[in-house]
């Protein structure tokens, strides 16, 4: 094996001209975990089958190849895992994010096709997803389950998503414009293509991070250059973020979230079948089933999504400010609102709060004080948030200690 150029940048390898960050305009984007979307960094634990033997590289090298590439035409396998550390309660967590998606409604009127509620089930688990990309204008990405398909079509104008186990269809028509407004073909979020989760990840990379190459894999049959982010401030709950990148085009493969805690991978994505070919026409056509349930967009936008906006204007009216305050830098930042109202968590005396979900946020949470006075912060391995007693949240990729340091200072 070659070695590599791994000298450090110090994040200057992410700061490269305007014109050479190229948009991903193939990349079907999926809602994982909405708060996760700014802060996530991911890396592959690579299962090499040899290590290839390459020319040497820089990290700025690297990354501009990555912004240089240039390829929409692909189809293949993508496996995805992630584990964020949320305990099982019996169902009650994955309903907890099903409801948060659907606007607090039940998904009552809606569609089990809807992307904004189907796709939220990526955020815990493992998955198995078929993609497929013919330019800006044609993707296709299912999630493959034991029993049952969900399909997700972007071709030309048409939106289609396809739920087998339930036999429903949701569509979507106006260039992809999905019932929030948005021209893509799903929720907006964390993407789970590789390249998308890079570009991702290369955000917070900027002054912040240390950048290097560190060897080579072979990923889904291709060779490729290892590169690694490391943040340099403390108190991330990141440790590192390794993108496997192809050496011919500049398409990340893979990559894993490693958390500063150790153990297991947070979220491990990366494909383990890749063809950069033209994908058959038939891979982007799509009718309905005979006998489906069809929910077009629109109606779902009349029944539901409406009160999903009235209940956010409410929220942004009660906070006084159209967008949290975000404390600190790169990774470290904490983004702080208030809840409408200034309304705190209930206690275990209400009688409001079934047994159940109250079981289920004390499992999340400790107890925490300090000059801002008390409150619960509430864990993941990745994302976590405090909640003071007054209605005060904090949230980041940060460790308990910094979220009470930016209470305090607040």
């Amino acid at each position: 094996m070659a070695p590599n150029d791994s000298a450090e940048t110090n994040g200057t390898a992410a700061r490269r001209p305007a014109g050479r960050r190229k948009a991903a305009r193939y990349i079907v984007p999926v809602a994982v975990a909405g708060v996760a979307a700014a802060t996530i960094g991911l890396v592959p634990a690579l299962a090499s089958s040899g290590d290839p033997d390459l020319p040497k590289i820089t990290a700025q090298e690297l990354i501009e190849k990555i912004a240089a590439s240039d390829t929409e035409q692909f189809s293949g396998t993508v496996k995805i895992s992630t584990d964020l550390g949320i305990p099982s309660m019996g169902g009650l967590a994955g309903s907890f994010l099903s409801g948060a998606a659907e606007g607090g409604d039940g998904g009552k009127g809606g569609s089990s096709a809807d992307p904004q509620s189907k796709l939220t089930e990526l955020a815990s688990g493992t998955h198995t997803l078929r993609v497929a990309a013919d330019g800006p204008d044609k993707q296709r990405l299912s999630v493959l389950d034991q029993a049952s398909e969900y399909s997700l079509i972007h071709n030309g104008d048409d939106v289609w998503a396809y739920d087998s186990g339930s036999n429903e269809v949701y569509h979507a028509d106006g260039k992809g414009k999905a019932p929030h407004g948005k021209e893509q073909a799903a929720p907006e979020g964390v993407p789970t293509t590789p390249k998308a989760l890079a570009e991702e990840a290369l955000k917070a990379a900027d002054g912040t991070t240390s950048v290097s190459v560190d060897g080579t894999a072979r990923v889904a049959g291709r060779d490729a250059y290892r590169l690694v982010l490391k943040p340099e401030q403390k108190g991330s709950t990141v440790d590192s973020i390794t993108v496997a990148v192809d050496a011919k085009n500049g398409v990340p493969l893979k990559f894993t979230l490693q958390p500063s805690s150790g153990g297991k991978a947070v979220v491990d994505a990366g494909f383990t079948s890749v063809d950069f070919g033209k994908p058959a026409a038939s891979s982007f056509a799509f009718t309905p089933p005979k006998g489906a349930k069809v929910t077009e967009a629109d109606d779902a936008k009349a029944e539901g999504h409406e009160k999903s906006r009235g209940d956010l204007g409410k929220f942004k009216a009660a906070e006084g400010e159209g967008a949290p305050k975000i404390i600190g830098k790169g990774w470290n930042s904490i983004a702080e609102f208030k809840t409408p109202g200034g309304a705190a968590l209930p206690s275990k005396a209400s009688k409001d709060v079934p047994a159940e979900a109250q079981q289920f946020l004390d499992a999340l949470g400790d107890k925490v004080s300090g000059k801002f006075g008390s409150g619960t912060v509430f864990k993941t391995r990745l994302i976590n948030a405090l909640m003071t007693d007054d209605g005060r949240v904090y949230v980041g990729a940060v460790t308990k200690d910094a979220l009470v340091a930016a209470a305090n200072a607040g």
